[in-house]
């Protein structure tokens, strides 16, 4: 019989990953009955959307509390009809809020549940491995070093690769994403992400343009590349700019294509002034020197605190990587030390610095082969199992 599954996938880059994990149990089920949550990746991938994500998409606490009774509501709706359905399996996709609470409910039913993107719990609240033991039947993991978390807490666990490695080229081409940007090959590049929520763009644009007019009184030749995602960060963004105004700054939005504008930049650029997130390890895949920053405001520093229990992390790294290699391979400016002058200072190292621009790339060179896995098949092989267990 082919397999039945459910899956919740709760923003655009788990519905990436949720799509490739469909691709890879089609390829060994071909009969794969594939229903749930999620958006146009894993539609495409001929899964029946019972909601659209942007259902469950919300940033914050903030925005979670103004939507809590649409989450509820959405929750308790979709709840009822995966125990309508028993599918074999199902499978959530990071949103762990989401879907750690519907597994726990769920496997107590006696559905096997598989969850993919393990919760940062070497970084915040480590105490909800006791509830993740509960709810999940299987954890696949990004990171080498967390399958060790997993297994020695008893939670049947395997390392999966991060896919951004596979779909990032091995060796990047500078001068190719240049002329598809429509940039000229010569001369330094600083790209600069502050981030895809308004919220990000609001504090850390400011800072890393005031920044980059310090870089450009150094180097007047110095230029700025940003990727926006959409046109209300596009919009918002180009406000702060007529405030901060910098020659020789390119802004690109995001197409739809076979990848992101943002990939395009980071190939592009010799090194990059970027907000603390995904974005970071993704600039490491292209084996790009840069800087990480993050700013908070004091509203989501205190909830924050109050619901992790902790005033930072439990690693002194934040940007994933500086957590994946162990060590502040690249500099962090966060909170009171993201001064403009502080970023300034840091991007000239990171454009000029040869020995340290090299050994940055060799680091990176290495952590992009550990985390390209055929993630594919390796998280469709363990669903299958615990599906068949």
């Amino acid at each position: 019989m082919s397999l039945v599954l459910s899956m919740v996938a709760g923003e655009p880059s788990g519905d990436l990953l949720a799509s490739r994990i469909i691709q890879g149990i089609r390829a060994r089920d071909s009969g794969l009955q594939a229903s749930g949550i999620g958006g146009p990746e894993m539609q495409q991938q001929g899964m029946q959307l019972h909601y659209p994500m942007d259902d469950l998409s919300v940033f914050g606490y903030v925005d979670a509390l103004k939507n809590l009774p649409r989450l509820i509501h959405t929750y308790l709706r979709f709840r009822s009809s995966v125990l309508k359905l028993r599918p074999d399996v199902f499978v959530g996709v990071d949103a762990p809020d989401f879907n750690l609470r519907l597994e726990h409910h769920i496997r107590q039913r006696g559905i096997p549940t598989v969850h993919f993107v393990g919760p940062s719990i070497w970084a915040w609240r480590y105490e909800r491995i006791h509830k993740i033991r509960e709810a999940v039947s299987h954890m696949l993991v990004l990171f080498p070093f967390e399958e060790e978390i997993y297994r020695k807490e008893g939670v049947p666990v395997t390392y999966v690769g991060h896919p951004l490695a596979a779909q990032i080229p091995v060796q990047p081409d500078k001068l190719q994403a240049r002329l598809r940007l429509g940039l000229e090959p010569d001369g330094k590049v600083l790209a600069i992400l502050p981030g895809s929520r308004a919220s990000e763009v609001a504090e850390l644009a400011p800072r890393f343009l005031q920044a980059a007019s310090l870089l450009q009184k150094e180097d007047p030749a110095l230029r700025f590349i940003v990727p926006l995602v959409n046109e209300a960060r596009q919009a918002q963004f180009n406000v702060i700019a007529q405030r901060y105004p910098v020659k020789n700054l390119h802004c690109f939005r995001n197409r739809v294509a076979d990848h992101p504008i943002a990939w395009d930049i980071m190939e592009a650029c010799d090194a990059a002034l970027v907000a603390s997130g995904t974005a970071t390890l993704e600039t490491a895949l292209f084996q790009r020197p840069m800087v990480i920053s993050y700013v908070l405001t004091p509203l989501m520093r205190r909830l924050m605190e109050w619901k992790a229990g902790q005033d930072g992390p439990s690693l002194p790294w934040v940007g994933l990587p500086n957590v994946l290699l162990r060590e502040f391979a690249v500099p962090e400016l966060l909170q009171e030390a993201a001064t403009p002058a502080n970023l300034a200072s840091a991007c000239v190292r990171a454009l000029t610095d040869t020995t340290y621009i090299a050994q940055t790339e060799e680091k990176f060179r290495q952590l992009h082969r550990e985390l390209n896995r055929d993630t594919a098949r390796l998280a469709a092989e363990a669903i299958l199992a615990t599906a068949q267990r």
